[in-house]
């Protein structure tokens, strides 16, 4: 049976994006074209409250590619697939094509 996590408060569950290594080709890339820090948001908690009590939604949504910090986010291990955890004011932004 597969676990499924779901994020508390403002929280964001993301799968990290592993950029190719190499092209359709067969040639190497260098590991510095592979810079980007992002990931696909997994899971979405249903936000934190303010000082009155009201919701603020998480501003994510399930599928979105996102940037992520290089450093921060906790790794959680579900399935034999690894995740990150990030608050969602941690997350830099959204990528889009």
């Amino acid at each position: 049976m597969a676990k499924r996590l779901i994020p508390s408060l403002n929280r964001v569950l993301v799968e990290k994006i592993i950029p190719p290594s190499k092209t359709n080709a067969g040639i190497l890339l260098p590991e510095k074209t592979n810079m980007l820090n992002s990931g696909k948001v997994v899971e979405v908690g249903p936000g934190a409250r303010d000082r009155d009590g009201k919701l603020i939604p998480v501003s994510l949504k399930e599928g979105d590619t996102v940037l992520l910090p290089e450093y921060g986010g906790t790794t959680v291990k579900l399935d034999d697939k690894e995740y990150q955890l990030y608050r969602d004011d941690d997350i830099l932004g959204t990528l889009h094509d």
